[in-house]
């Protein structure tokens, strides 16, 4: 999202702000020393062309032993999915997808210099828990928001270094709103007739959207085809009510039209 609007030219300066220490170090590295990150990146993902399925192990447990932020990017690209796991104890669990070997590094590279050159110089990336890094947030600012989702938060598929309860959420956007802080909120939605979690109380003020993001990897795996829906919560204000799902190609337009 901050890639998006630095490139649209929608603010002037930008913060990131992760509450996983290595998230906000690989931030920092890929902004202020993009040359050096490729080249690191590039010398693991060789490493994994000649070491077989166990190199990716390998830098799994190097990471979980000294968190090297660019042997995340790596184990990201690489794994099941581009889907991310943490156990409790913040452990990364993903196991290697055996089909590929992840972002070729010259395609790597373009991106990670293209980020810097776009967030260089006007982006402060902080880490910590989301209420503390949004405490000098204002009204004239805008805040887009990306936590843990509820279907990911309880039971026994938890994929998170972090979890969130709903409670927790819902007492902190009660303090973003008494603030009046402009912002949006990805949180929960649906696959094909699967809720991930109820929708956050009507009380808060907020307008849902419901957002197409594409046919289910997961439902594919299994032989099905099943969209998923996101929900897209805005602050009061920001945007009109809609019953219906809203669908990329529309949405494109939308954004060009503002």
């Amino acid at each position: 999202m901050t890639l998006w609007a630095a490139h649209a030219g929608i603010a002037k300066r930008y913060v990131i702000a992760d509450s996983l220490d290595a998230i906000s170090h690989l931030w920092k590295a890929i902004i202020e020393r993009p040359g050096n990150t490729a080249k690191r990146y590039r010398g693991i993902w060789e490493g994994g062309r000649i070491g077989g399925l166990d190199y990716f192990n390998e830098v799994r447990a190097r990471y979980n032993d000294e968190r090297d932020p660019v042997d995340l990017l790596y184990l990201v690209c690489r794994c099941v999915k581009n889907a991310v796991r943490f156990n409790a104890s913040g452990v990364f669990t993903q196991s290697v997808d055996k089909r590929r070997y992840g972002m070729h590094p010259d395609k790597m590279d373009h991106a990670i210099k293209g980020a810097s050159a776009l967030l260089r110089g006007r982006t402060e990336v902080c880490c910590g828990d989301w209420l503390e890094t949004l405490r000098g947030a204002t009204p004239r600012d805008f805040v887009y928001m990306d936590p843990p989702y509820l279907g990911t938060s309880v039971g026994r598929d938890k994929r998170y270094a972090h979890q969130i309860s709903q409670e927790r959420l819902i007492g902190g956007l009660e303090i973003l709103l008494t603030k009046k802080l402009r912002f949006a909120l990805s949180y929960d939605g649906r696959t094909g007739e699967k809720e991930y979690g109820p929708p956050l109380p009507a009380s808060l003020g907020m307008t849902r959207l419901l957002l197409h993001a594409g046919v289910s990897s997961q439902a594919t795996l299994s032989g099905r085809r099943e969209e998923t829906i996101e929900s897209l919560y805005m602050s009061p204000g920001l945007a009109e009510p809609r019953a219906e799902i809203i669908r990329r190609k529309e949405a494109a337009q939308e954004s060009l039209a503002l």
